[in-house]
């Protein structure tokens, strides 16, 4: 047995595969890091993305697997770095590795059989599928920046595409390649853009310094600034960054009387949290004309706000890897207010990619984020291309305001 593993045809079997799933992860995960460095290109977009998901459908079965779990590492290296934050930091290598081993699985399924019609079937299953309720690997998501559209039935023409020409023979072999151009966004859904001037602030406040007494006077010192400034350059609204008030805005009577005396001249929209019979929200605070509205947070994110395991594991990991932090309520639904007869939703940071967000007469989003948790790394990259996405899907503008990077108008 020793001696067969060790065969210079396994090993040279072994090697191909490794090689080659690297290059589909890197043709899957490309359109990220054109973006990232600013070189982003329709062309090399569409191509990179058809020549991947071919690959995934007719590679062997090794090289799957060596695919799901490098895609795993190149679009999600960065969420451990957020562990480092609560005390943790030793797990980030650990939790990178892991979401390696979840997406080798994920993207495995398609190893356990041969037909390639069975794999185009599950691959197109795949695009409904969220591992632990993180839904940030849609399958889709490698046209967001390309030629071909972001729904599901342009992903099913594309897949058969793929498929198809395998079970035909010359000269028809080629025909099926006929369905890609009925896969490209012909009819996008209209995105109207609000008649009101919106101030999007970027902050760039390091996370650990974020939350430190010494840290406070200069924040409150930067916001009072910005909304100055917004009012004197004529805006309707000011929006400022997920918790860019880094206290329990409720409890802090002062500074709320204050900020609220402000929005007299000009709409503040503004993160900060809130505590209340007992519980802790993640919330937006909406000031206008001396009065506010607080909008709660509706989803989440897995694993950083809430566990999704069983009650008994949720405890234990609570309380080993998150100081008992990962507690957060929740709003039952989403909250949409008002300003100068414009209506908006809000979504606070992994809301703003979830379909939930924009269920229902939804024009216009602000959302609002901290994407420090995960600096330097292409988080804010990855979350820009998803934004587009539900915003493409849905017909809708986004005002995004953030911490660190991905401060915005999306379309």
């Amino acid at each position: 047995m020793k001696n067969i593993l060790l065969s210079p045809t396994i090993k040279k079997a072994l090697s191909y595969d490794f090689l080659f799933g690297l290059v589909i992860s890197l043709l899957f995960s490309a359109f990220i890091y054109l973006e990232h460095y600013g070189y982003s290109l329709k062309f090399l977009n569409t191509l990179f993305a058809l020549s991947a998901l071919t690959l995934l459908i007719y590679a062997t079965k090794r090289t799957i697997l060596f695919s799901g779990f490098f895609i795993g590492l190149l679009w999600f290296y960065w969420i451990g770095y957020s562990f480092q934050y609560q005390g943790v930091g030793y797990m980030t290598p650990f939790i990178t590795i892991g979401f390696g081993f979840v997406y080798l699985v994920f993207f495995g399924v398609l190893a356990l059989t041969n037909k390639i019609y069975i794999r185009a079937l599950l691959l197109f299953g795949l695009s409904f599928i969220e591992p632990f309720d993180w839904n940030w690997m849609q399958i889709e998501l490698v046209f967001v920046e390309s030629y071909i559209g972001v729904f599901k039935y342009q992903l099913a023409l594309v897949i058969a595409a793929i498929a198809l020409p395998y079970y035909l023979k010359k000269p028809f072999v080629y025909l099926p390649l006929l369905l890609i151009p009925l896969a490209y966004n012909y009819n996008p859904p209209v995105q109207e853009q609000s008649k009101l001037k919106i101030k999007l602030v970027q902050t760039n406040i390091k996370q650990e310094k974020k939350w430190l007494n010494e840290t406070l006077p200069s924040t409150l010192e930067m916001i009072r600034k910005e909304i100055d400034s917004a009012v004197k350059d004529g805006y309707d609204i000011v929006v400022l960054p997920e918790s860019v008030f880094p206290l329990f805005m409720n409890k802090n009577k002062i500074l709320l009387k204050k900020v609220l005396e402000l929005s007299h001249e000009i709409a503040i929209v503004a993160g900060s949290l809130i505590h209340e019979k007992g519980s802790s929200y993640n919330v937006t605070y909406i000031m206008q004309n001396g009065e506010y509205q607080i909008a709660k947070k509706l989803i989440l994110v897995p694993f950083g706000e809430y566990i999704p395991l069983p009650k008994f594991a949720q405890d234990y990991i609570n309380d080993t890897f998150f100081s008992g932090q990962s507690d957060f309520l929740t709003a039952e639904k989403p909250t949409d207010f008002t300003i100068k007869g414009e209506v908006f939703r809000n979504a606070i940071c992994y809301e703003a990619t979830c379909q939930e967000i924009y269920e229902g007469d939804v024009k216009f989003v602000i959302a609002t984020s901290n994407n420090a948790w995960f600096a330097p790394s292409i988080e804010p990259t990855l979350q820009n291309l998803l934004m587009r996405y539900y915003a493409r899907k849905n017909g809708v503008t986004i005002y995004h305001s953030a911490n660190y990077k991905g401060t915005g108008i999306v379309r």
